[in-house]
């Protein structure tokens, strides 16, 4: 049975009520969340993540002209967009000119994703200008205000100036930022969010969930494909999820992590040397692991290391402790470690392995690694992406639903929840790892499904314990296959009041 035929068994007019009660559920979510709630066709529509600017900031603008065009058109609102970017995005080829008008003198606002580092050593902040490929110097007021600069970086409108080498302490020309605005949520109130969901039924909730996400829910439309769908989002939610989706090609595997949240950071295959991952030396400066809530490994097939050895075994650490070491510097974080990959697929929608890791690096391949990812996301059972799967339905705009992701995951009570009330058993449930994984997994689904931990405990079991436990099987799985120290496991769990 589909989700849809869930909503609606009494009535024989299947298609007719499903207008209704999409009907319905945009008037509850503009009733519940109007402030904060955007028609996903709109930003569909304008397709501004083709110019690089993502999802999380093409709906804050988009929200900004609606508000400003009060009672205007669509039309309207597409034109001051586009006149906004075009005027304020810079494109790769004018890096130079850009340069060229702050040297003689211009005052530029330019739109870009603006981070700060703090070099101790040296007691200096180094303002990171993507679009010039510049480092720069700013208003230390600006960093009081928006410490978001310093936690992975935002995106927003700068205003940047050039001081000649003869007006400055160093002797050497620099850029200031001036004036920043942040094009993303700011600040959210997390407790209306949780009390909200009370008003929506389980599956009116998932189906938010999904919209905000930027999928279709009537694409995904069974509740196992939405749950699935939906664990895409575990490390965004729960601390130091490890997590690995293997799927063909074409299922839109990395869209929500460069598009929901700026806590969000790609790699995307090719060489990634420890500094980039740790701390780097020669610029005193963390590395990606302690700046986001979860680093993705994209086209993990192709991933290479320089030093492969220091980096995997660093990265083995940390993926276990949630602390590492590089030389003097040791460093701790809640951030998750996502690998995406590509898996051949048979007639039957199958794998045609029976070691799903068989295409990946050797690394990958290893138990000792492999035991150190709380699950696998079996994407081969998530359709391709087609015309009709991106959301098209009113839903949460993406850069509020990221800042929620990112505060939930600091909330200690859905861990204490899972950890009152689940209950394994089975061959493998005494094993550390598999009962740490799967309490962790569900913890973040409950967070996702349940944020008012109001679960009822045939639903926690059904929305939150049997899919954690689903994915640290197919580890369990891989496991015993690849080793024969790792007995097969079989774990069950239930409700514990």
């Amino acid at each position: 049975m589909t989700l849809d035929q869930s909503f609606y068994p009494e009535v024989p007019d299947l298609k007719g009520n499903v207008h209704r009660e999409e009907a319905a559920y945009e008037a509850l979510v503009r009733d519940a969340f109007a402030e904060v709630a955007i028609e996903k066709s709109i930003s569909r529509e304008l397709r501004l993540e083709d110019q690089g600017i993502p999802t999380f900031v093409a709906e804050w603008l988009i929200d900004r002209e609606q508000r400003r065009a009060a009672g205007g058109s669509l039309e309207d609102v597409r034109k001051n967009i586009h006149a906004f970017i075009r005027e304020h995005l810079p494109r790769k080829e004018q890096k130079e000119v850009l340069r060229n008008r702050l040297s003689n003198g211009e005052v530029l606002r330019i739109l870009d994703n603006f981070r700060v580092t703090v070099d101790l050593k040296k007691n200096r902040r180094r303002l990171i200008i993507p679009s010039l490929d510049e480092v720069g110097e700013i208003e230390t007021h600006l960093l009081e205000q928006f410490e978001g600069l310093l936690q992975g970086g935002l995106w927003g409108a700068g205003l940047l100036v050039y001081e000649r080498p003869e007006r400055t302490a160093s002797g050497m020309g620099e850029v200031w930022l001036r004036e920043f605005k942040p094009l993303q949520a700011a600040d959210i109130d997390l407790g209306y969010y949780k009390e909200q969901r009370s008003r929506f039924s389980i599956e009116q909730w998932s189906a938010l969930l999904v919209n905000s996400m930027g999928y279709n829910p009537a694409v995904y439309n069974t509740r196992e494909q939405q749950i699935l769908l939906l664990t895409r989002l575990l490390p965004l939610v729960q601390r130091r999820i490890n997590l690995i989706e293997l799927a063909p090609k074409g299922t839109g595997k990395s869209f929500v992590f460069s598009n929901l949240s700026r806590y969000a950071r790609i790699i995307s295959g090719g060489k990634t040397s420890p500094a980039v991952l740790f701390y780097n030396n020669s610029t005193n400066t963390p590395g990606l692991l302690t700046r986001f809530d979860v680093v993705v490994f994209d086209e993990a097939q192709t991933i290479a290391f320089d030093n492969p050895g220091e980096v995997i075994g660093i990265l083995k650490d940390f993926m276990e402790s949630g602390k590492y070491t590089r030389g003097n510097q040791m460093a701790s974080s809640d951030c998750g470690v996502v690998f995406l990959g590509n898996i051949e697929i048979g007639f039957n929608g199958h794998p045609v392995r029976q070691v799903l890791f068989d295409e990946l690096p050797s690394f990958l391949r290893e138990t000792a690694f492999i035991d150190r990812i709380h699950g696998l996301l079996p994407g081969w059972e998530l359709p391709k992406i087609q015309r009709d799967s991106p959301a098209r339905q009113l839903a949460l705009k993406a850069d509020y639903f990221g800042e929620v992701l990112h505060r939930l995951r600091n909330d200690g009570a859905y861990d204490a929840f899972v950890s009152t009330h689940v209950k394994l058993v089975g061959s493998g449930s005494e094993n550390m790892r598999n009962s740490n994984a799967i309490q962790r997994l569900a913890a973040g689904y409950l967070k996702l499904f349940f944020p008012d931990l109001q679960a009822k405990p045939h639903e926690f079991e059904t929305y939150c314990l049997r899919p954690a436990i689903r994915l640290r099987q197919i580890i369990c799985d891989q496991l015993s296959i690849l080793d024969s120290e790792y007995k097969p496991a079989s774990i069950e769990g239930t409700f514990h009041a």
